[in-house]
């Protein structure tokens, strides 16, 4: 669990390499550099844990790509305090940058090697999520509604309806929608039963899968 001058240095890279893709939120950068990608992935591609790039994972996961995480991270608008669902804890990082970020973390992941590993691991490097739930995250959590934010990081088919109504008012669900390639998404809860919707392109993620426990 070593966290080298190297390693900041190459976190600080790729910072630079965030901001020349267009990433602009200040405290956003600030978590990227701040935590240690490496610690999340197994020691031998400690080389690959800075450089832009997805990586594989146990239980056939990823790791995201940075960018992929900074601009999810981004276009939630993270305040401190808040409260937010994270569906598809994996190996932790997106957790960790929401933890940095000051949020109220809830995060559900559906592999139970990963859940087990993660938990275990997260509070080693200091990051304590609100509560970390093994189970399906379609249904999302409802003993806990109502969200300030809600972000999947897997792709998913289609939008989850329980999703969108454990939203604040005034919440943001941001989830990448499509079945190959996906779509990120942003619905914004303007009412009760009135959402609206912006798009910001194409991503890949591994798919999001309901009731696989």
């Amino acid at each position: 669990m070593k966290d080298t001058f190297k390693h900041k240095g190459l976190r600080q890279q790729l910072v630079n390499v965030l901001k020349t893709k267009g990433i602009t939120d200040a405290n956003v950068l600030s978590a990227i550099g701040n935590i240690p990608r490496h610690l999340f992935m197994d020691s031998g591609f400690l080389d690959h844990a800075y450089q832009d790039k997805a990586f594989p994972i146990a239980a056939d996961q990823t790791i995201s790509q940075p960018y992929t995480v900074a601009f999810q991270s981004e276009l939630l608008q993270v305040k401190k305090g808040d409260k937010i669902l994270e569906i598809g804890t994996g190996s932790g990082y997106q957790t960790a940058v929401l933890c940095e970020l000051g949020a109220k973390v809830f995060s559900i992941e559906r592999q139970l090697e990963l859940f087990k590993k993660t938990s275990k691991f997260l509070p080693k490097l200091g990051y304590r999520a609100k509560k970390l739930i093994f189970g399906d995250g379609y249904k999302g959590l409802a003993d806990e509604a109502p969200f300030e934010s809600i972000i999947v990081t897997a792709g998913a088919p289609f939008v989850p309806k329980p999703l969108l109504s454990q939203l604040k008012i005034g919440g943001k669900l941001v989830i990448p929608v499509g079945d190959d390639v996906q779509i990120m998404t942003m619905f914004t809860r303007k009412g009760q039963k009135e959402f609206s919707q912006e798009e910001f392109g194409e991503f890949r993620f591994v798919p999001l899968l309901e009731d696989k426990n």
